[in-house]
């Protein structure tokens, strides 16, 4: 049987499960608690006796981390996406065509 602690938090619009466990109890049950990692969005903290814990969450998801630190790592693009988040949020400005979108940011034609 798989130990585990099982909380949850809420962070923007997404509700992430967060179980905690032993190494010793996930070696025990690793295919399934892979499987409810990359299926359920579930994020597994795993306890290592005399080291720091690690966590298994779904490669994806680490990837949009990564994306979203890069592109908050500049402060003036920061400061450029927060804008245009309130703006949308806010549900100022108007619908733009992905054309007219590409011409703004200098993207060149359709791609």
């Amino acid at each position: 049987m798989l130990a585990y602690v099982q909380s949850s938090c809420t962070i923007g619009w997404t509700r992430y499960f967060v179980t905690e466990t032993t190494y010793t109890s996930l070696r025990q049950k690793l295919a399934s608690v892979l499987d409810r990692v990359a299926n359920d969005r579930e994020v597994v903290i795993i306890r290592r006796k005399g080291s720091k814990k690690v966590a298994l969450v779904p490669a994806d998801e680490l990837m949009g981390l990564l994306e979203t630190a890069h592109l908050l790592r500049s402060p003036k693009n920061a400061q450029r996406l927060l804008t245009a988040l309130r703006r949308t949020t806010g549900r100022k400005g108007k619908p733009q065509s992905l054309e007219a979108l590409r011409r703004e940011m200098d993207l060149g034609a359709d791609r």
